[in-house]
């Protein structure tokens, strides 16, 4: 593609980070049969050669984003599968995360919108006010349907609320900062991120990572400091906070790395993972020492089916005889290229593994997406789960908290791929698979 940028406009390192990765374009189109909203609404501008264009007229005129151009990139999941699709390597995650940053600094959206996306965007990283908020929202879900009109912010309100959940689970205390000592002698020494919206809604993932890993001999730290990734504030296009979050983590882990050491830095939410493993490129421009620490930490950065696969999963029981369809997270498959791990895993504990069609094709999760965009992420859900159940299994695996809130509500439980690998490891079998043991041993 060629760009028309002026010399003192590359002067800047993210245009000209950008101009390259325009100039990489063939606009070969092959990404448009892969675009999740593309399928859905057929808009050439809703797929990622359209936003492509959009968003070189943007940076390229150097003015305020405008509401066109903001809509269609709004309505990107940055489900990155255009990435692996493209047969020329363009970097679409970094080139629509820039645009994000530039909306964000350059766009004035209506008053009601920009209240909703400071108040998700202080709220989804911070635990304790989550936890406040949901408590809240709980308490509302049974009336949401009382909310009027037919707005896009009725519609997010609604969407809002019916992602609360019904009930939710108290805090673990295996979640705070601590060392989590290695059974039998110490192999291994890694830090575990514990995420934001995850120890909230689902803590039960983290014990269970916890648990499995000290069982095979590595040591788990929870440092003191950690927190939020950033990536729930950075695809917002708000750079600020989203660096300062990773700053936080970058720092916690170093004297962690710098101290005892680290053989990795454990992510189990996939969102969150493909956003660590970015770190390097995000402080790119930064002075030392914070360069060189964030590409150490991302170099450090492995999903919990890396490492396991790595380090080398047993199962100690048996498995019941039950099909998983796994659900392969965008973040995982398309972000981080992890797509042979976690199926090979859940064989290897025993599990009869069927994967659904379109797998390639989001949920409609995507952070914040399920909430600013409702009616296009209920479609994609939809899809999702009917894809899902086509397989007749017993209940779906995912590596993702996101995912399994969008798709939790259905017919088929869902649990995390390493509570299964956990229970034939010798943990407890997860909760939200009590109906159907029981319903098996009857």
């Amino acid at each position: 593609m060629q760009t028309n940028f002026s010399p003192e406009q590359l002067r800047d390192p993210e245009l000209a980070e950008s101009n390259t990765i325009l100039r990489t374009c063939v606009h070969c189109g092959f990404c448009t049969a892969t675009c999740p909203t593309f399928v859905l609404l057929g808009d050439e501008l809703d797929s990622p050669r359209g936003r492509i264009y959009l968003i070189k007229d943007m940076l390229e005129s150097g003015g305020p984003a405008t509401e066109p151009v903001v809509r269609h990139v709004d309505r990107c999941l940055s489900c990155l599968s255009c990435m692996t699709t493209c047969p020329s390597g363009v970097h679409y995650m970094h080139l629509v995360d820039h645009a994000r940053t530039h909306i964000e600094n350059t766009y004035r959206r209506p008053l009601a919108e920009r209240a909703l996306r400071s108040v998700l965007a202080l709220v989804l990283p911070r635990p304790w006010l989550m936890r406040l908020a949901l408590l809240g929202a709980g308490a509302a879900r049974p009336f949401r349907a009382l909310l009027p009109g037919k707005s896009m912010m009725a519609q997010r309100l609604r969407a809002l609320l019916a992602l609360a959940p019904r009930h939710l689970p108290p805090p673990s205390a295996a979640q705070a900062p601590q060392v989590h000592r290695a059974e039998g002698a110490r192999r291994r020494r890694v830090a575990l991120l514990t995420g934001c919206a995850q120890q909230v809604l689902a803590p039960e993932i983290n014990e269970a990572t916890i648990r499995l890993l000290t069982r095979l001999g590595v040591e788990v730290v929870i440092p003191k400091g950690m927190g939020c990734c950033g990536a729930l504030t950075h695809h917002m296009g708000k750079h600020t906070p989203a660096m300062a979050a990773a700053r936080a983590n970058i720092a916690a882990w170093s004297a962690e790395a710098e101290g005892e050491g680290l053989d990795a830095v454990i992510i189990n939410t996939s969102g969150c993972g493909t956003t660590v493993k970015d770190y390097g490129f995000m402080f790119r421009t930064e002075p030392e020492p914070w360069r060189g620490r964030a590409e150490r930490i991302a170099a450090l950065a492995m999903d919990v089916s890396e490492y396991l696969s790595r380090i080398g999963y047993a199962p100690t029981r048996p498995a019941p005889a039950l099909t998983v369809a796994y659900h392969a997270a965008c973040s995982l498959q398309h972000g981080q290229k992890i797509t042979a791990e976690p199926k090979a895993l859940l064989r290897q504990a025993g599990f009869t593994v069927v994967e659904p069609a379109e797998a390639h094709l989001c949920c409609g999760s995507a952070g914040t997406y399920n909430m600013m965009q409702p009616a296009i992420a209920s479609r994609l859900r939809e899809r999702k789960l009917a894809n899902l159940a086509a397989r007749r299994p017993d209940l779906v695996a995912a590596g993702n908290i996101g995912c399994i809130t969008q798709l939790s509500g259905g017919d088929l439980p869902l649990v995390h791929t390493v509570e299964l690998l956990d229970w034939m490891a010798g943990g407890p079998a997860p909760g939200s698979l009590g109906p159907l043991l029981a319903t098996r041993a009857a």
